[in-house]
């Protein structure tokens, strides 16, 4: 067999060049789709509670790869799209599916629709995001991001199952409904602030360790419960963000100033 040289010749003056892949982001990002994979296994086996709370693992890992790039400058354009990839299987397929082997399933067509409304609006959220990156505000999403529509349905499964609460016909119907808010959420423009201007290296006062070792005492009283509030309070907050955008009077001109 003839051995090839690193550059593989397409045409005449056109080369295709080997490019390396970063292992320790990707890895995060492959152990986000592996928890997203097994929360579907897991959810066609009845174990929802499970399931649910590997959607909860995929979201701190995702949000670890990209840290990780960051920090040791391991940023690359295939991570970029594996994690958007890994982000539809994890933040779409995953939970549409948990929540519709859990509830949805028994309301007919009703049911996978709002799965599939779920699923498609998180498609289209991540090729929005992808696409509008350099070009939005990095304060805020434009949209519910996708980690977070995922944390309010699984979110949602696991504190109904930690507090046995059965799947009576109105159950699903609540289940419905957080399942299409959580979509359509996703594709609106509604801003939900990001965290991302907060300095993760910066030295910050004593009482900031504090209330993080304060929060995560709440947090570990009862984590269903906890967190599922969290999350439905953030996937409210845009809404309070935009009224009050809108309540505010538009800037007027000093008088002697050009309109």
């Amino acid at each position: 067999m003839a051995d090839y040289p690193p550059e593989t010749r397409l045409g005449p003056g056109a080369a295709l060049r080997r490019r390396g892949i970063y292992l320790l982001p990707n890895l995060f990002t492959t152990a986000a789709l592996f928890a997203g994979f097994y929360a579907i296994v897991q959810a066609m086996n009845a174990h929802f509670e499970i399931a649910a709370i590997a959607i909860y693992v995929a979201m701190v890992l995702d949000g670890l790869d990209g840290r990780v790039a960051r920090l040791t400058h391991t940023q690359s354009e295939f991570g970029a799209e594996y994690d958007s990839l890994s982000d539809m299987v994890s933040f779409g397929a995953a939970p549409a599916l948990v929540m519709y082997e859990w509830a949805l399933k028994g309301m007919g067509k009703l049911g996978w629709i709002a799965a599939f409304v779920y699923c498609a609006a998180t498609a289209l959220r991540l090729a929005r995001f992808n696409t509008n990156i350099d070009v939005v505000d990095k304060r805020f999403f434009q949209g519910l991001p996708s980690p977070a529509a995922a944390a309010l349905v699984a979110g949602f499964v696991w504190v109904s199952d930690d507090l046995g609460i059965v799947r009576f016909e109105w159950i699903q119907y609540i289940a419905w409904t957080v399942t299409m808010y959580a979509g359509i959420t996703m594709v609106t423009n509604v801003p939900f602030y990001s965290f991302k201007d907060i300095n993760i290296r910066k030295s910050v006062p004593f009482w900031v360790v504090l209330a993080i070792v304060a929060a995560m005492t709440v947090i570990s009283i009862k984590p269903p419960v906890i967190l599922f509030l969290l999350f439905v309070g953030y996937g409210l907050h845009g809404y309070v963000l935009l009224l009050r955008r809108r309540e505010r009077p538009p800037l007027v001109p000093p008088s002697g100033e050009a309109s």
